[in-house]
C-alpha cells in the first residue's frame, strides 16, 4: 500500500519540484532586474560599498549600473541648480574702503569625474538646504577676499575683471566639495563713505563735459561741412549741366544712328518677310495639293469600300426581300385557296339553303324551332361535356401528383430503410471483424465465440421444443425388465428427448464442429472405477 502511494504521489512531488524550481528562479531574476538601477540624466548615480579601482564610491552620470546585493549600494545626487543670495556688507576693499556688494550666485553638483568623485564623498545624504548653506559660506569667504584684493575703482568700472576674479576663486573653492559655478550675477556695489558715489559724479561731470565738447566740435565740423557741402553742390552741378548736354549730343546722335539702322533693319526684315511669305505661301499651297490628293485617294477608297458594302447589303436585302416575297407569295396562295374553297363552301351552303329554304318554306317554323331546340340542349350539353373532360383532366393531374408524391414516399422510405440497414449490416461487419481480431485471426475461434454467446438460448429453444407438448393420457403395459435393465417407460421418455435433434448434429449440419468440453467424453470402465474408488477414499 505505501509503495502504491509513493507511485503515485512521485508525479505531484516532481511537479511541485519543477514549481518550486521556477519560482526559484523567477525571484533570482526579479531580483537582478531590479538591482539594475538606470541614472536620469538629472541625476549622478552613486554606487558605494565594494567597488572596482579601491575607490570609496563610483560615479555614474547618463548611465546604468548593476547593484550587487549585501555588499553594494546606490544613492542618487540631485544635479538641479541652486540660486543662492549673497548680500556681502562692510567687505573691506585694498584701499581699507567698506563696500556693501549684494550677489546672486547659482551653483550646482560636477559632472566632471573628479569632482563628481568629491561630490560623492562630501555631499552625500546631504539635504539641498544644508548643501546651499555650505556653499553659501564658501563664497562669502572668497567674495571678501575678492573685495580686499581689488581697488574700488577697478571693482566700480572693470566689472568683467570683477567678476573674473570672483569666478576663478569661488569655482576653485567650490570644486573642492563637488559643486560648480554655473552663473554670478552683481546688482549693486555701494559704500558708506559715499566714494563710488562721488566717483560716479566725477564721472557725470566728464561726460557733461566732454559732451559739450564734442556738442561745439560737431556745430563746428557741421558749419564747416555745409560750406564745403554749399562749394560741391556748385562744383557738381555745372558738371552734371556740362555732361548732360554732352550726353544730349550723344543721345541725339546715338538716336539718327539707331534710326538709321532700324530703317535698314526694316527694309531687310520686310524683304525677309516678304520672300519667307512667298517661300511658305509656296509650301502651304504645296500641301495643300498634297493633301487634297491624299484626300481624294482616301475619299475614293473610302467611297468604293462603301460602295462595296452598299452592294453587299444591297444583295442582302434582295436576298431577304426575295425569300420575304416568296413566303408572302405562298402564304398569299395558301389564303387565296382557303377563300376560295370558303367561297365555294359558302356558295355551296348558300345554294344549298337556298334550295333548302324553298324546298322546305312550309316546314321554316319547325327548322326554327329545331334549332332553338339545338341551341338549347346541344350547347349546354357540350359545355358540360368540355367541363367534364376539364374536371377528368385535373382530376386525372391530381391522381398523377399524389401518385408522384406517394413513389417519391415510397423511394424516400426505401433509401431511409437502405441506409438503415446499410448501416446495421456495416456495423454488424466490424463487429464480426474485432471479433475476428480478438479470436487471433481464427474464423474457427471467431464462430465458437459467436455460439458461446448464444450457447443458452439453443439450450432453451432445445428445451421449449417439448415443453409445451401436451399428452392427455398415457397407458402403460409393462412386462418387466429388458436385457438392458430398461423399462418401456424410461424408454419412451428417452425417445422422446433424442428427437429433439441434438447440437452435434445441428453443429454437423451447419458444417461445423461442437468443441470436446460440450460434446462430453466416454470414460472407460476402469478409469470409472479408479475415480469412484478415489472419491470413496477422499470422502472417508
Amino acid at each position: 500500500m505505501l509503495n502504491l502511494l509513493a507511485l503515485e504521489s512521485s508525479p505531484f512531488a516532481g511537479l511541485i519540484g519543477i514549481g518550486i524550481a521556477i519560482l526559484f528562479v523567477f525571484i533570482v531574476l526579479m531580483t537582478l532586474v531590479k538591482r539594475y538601477k538606470r541614472c536620469p540624466s538629472d541625476r549622478i548615480l552613486v554606487v558605494y560599498g565594494k567597488v572596482s579601482g579601491g575607490e570609496s564610491a563610483k560615479c555614474i552620470h547618463g548611465g546604468a549600473a548593476f547593484i550587487f546585493p549585501v555588499i553594494q549600494d546606490y544613492q542618487f545626487l540631485d544635479l538641479t541648480p541652486i540660486s543662492i543670495e549673497v548680500n556681502l556688507v562692510n567687505a573691506l576693499s585694498k584701499q581699507n574702503i567698506r563696500v556693501n556688494v549684494p550677489s546672486r550666485f547659482t551653483i550646482g553638483i560636477s559632472t566632471e569625474p573628479g569632482i563628481m568623485q568629491n561630490a560623492a564623498e562630501r555631499l552625500l545624504g546631504l539635504a539641498q538646504a544644508d548643501i546651499q548653506e555650505l556653499a553659501q559660506e564658501i563664497i562669502f569667504g572668497q567674495l571678501r577676499l575678492v573685495v580686499a584684493s581689488m581697488d574700488i575703482e577697478e571693482i566700480n568700472n572693470d566689472r568683467d575683471k570683477f567678476l573674473t576674479n570672483i569666478s576663478q576663486s569661488v569655482e576653485t573653492e567650490l570644486k573642492k566639495v563637488g559643486l560648480k559655478l554655473i552663473n554670478v550675477n552683481i546688482t549693486d556695489i555701494v559704500d558708506e563713505s559715499g566714494y563710488i558715489q562721488a566717483l560716479g559724479k566725477e564721472a557725470a561731470a566728464h561726460a557733461i563735459n566732454a559732451a559739450r565738447k564734442s556738442v561745439a566740435e560737431k556745430t563746428r565740423d557741421g558749419s564747416i561741412g555745409e560750406a564745403d557741402a554749399v562749394q560741391d553742390e556748385t562744383i557738381k552741378v555745372s558738371e552734371l549741366r556740362a555732361k548732360a548736354k554732352i550726353g544730349e549730343a550723344k543721345a541725339a546722335q546715338n538716336e539718327r544712328i539707331q534710326v538709321a539702322a532700324a530703317m535698314a533693319e526694316a527694309k531687310i526684315g520686310e524683304a525677309n518677310a516678304n520672300q519667307n511669305e512667298r517661300v511658305q505661301t509656296a509650301n502651304a499651297v504645296a500641301l495643300a495639293k498634297i493633301g487634297e490628293a491624299e484626300a481624294l485617294k482616301s475619299e475614293r477608297i473610302k467611297t468604293s469600300e462603301a460602295n462595296a458594302l452598299a452592294i453587299t447589303g444591297e444583295n442582302t436585302a434582295k436576298i431577304s426581300i426575295a425569300e420575304s416575297d416568296a413566303l408572302r407569295r405562298e402564304r398569299e396562295a395558301e389564303a387565296e385557296k382557303r377563300a376560295v374553297a370558303t367561297e365555294k363552301i359558302q356558295a355551296a351552303r348558300a345554294l344549298e339553303e337556298s334550295y333548302s329554304a324553298e324546298k322546305d318554306a312550309e316546314n321554316a317554323r319547325a327548322s326554327r324551332d329545331k334549332a332553338t331546340k339545338y341551341a338549347d340542349i346541344v350547347i349546354p350539353a357540350e359545355i358540360a361535356k368540355a367541363k367534364v373532360e376539364i374536371d377528368a383532366e385535373a382530376a386525372a393531374e391530381n391522381i398523377r401528383r399524389i401518385a408522384k408524391g406517394e413513389a417519391d414516399a415510397i423511394f424516400l422510405k426505401a433509401e431511409a430503410e437502405a441506409k438503415g440497414l446499410y448501416e446495421v449490416l456495416t456495423k454488424q461487419a466490424l463487429g464480426l471483424d474485432q471479433i475476428v481480431k480478438a479470436a487471433g485471426n481464427n474464423s474457427k475461434d471467431a464462430v465458437l465465440l459467436l455460439i458461446a454467446d448464444k450457447l443458452p438460448e439453443l439450450v432453451r429453444l432445445q428445451a421449449e421444443a417439448i415443453k409445451n407438448i401436451k399428452i392427455d393420457k398415457i397407458t402403460v403395459w409393462e412386462n418387466g425388465g429388458r436385457k438392458d435393465g430398461k423399462s418401456s417407460t424410461s424408454n419412451f421418455i428417452s425417445g422422446m428427448y433424442k428427437s429433439v435433434p441434438p447440437l452435434q448434429e445441428m453443429f454437423n449440419m451447419a458444417g461445423m464442429e461442437l468443441p470436446e468440453y460440450l460434446k462430453g467424453k466416454n470414460i472407460p470402465a476402469d478409469a470409472a472405477v479408479e475415480e469412484k474408488e478415489s472419491i470413496e477414499d477422499v470422502n472417508n
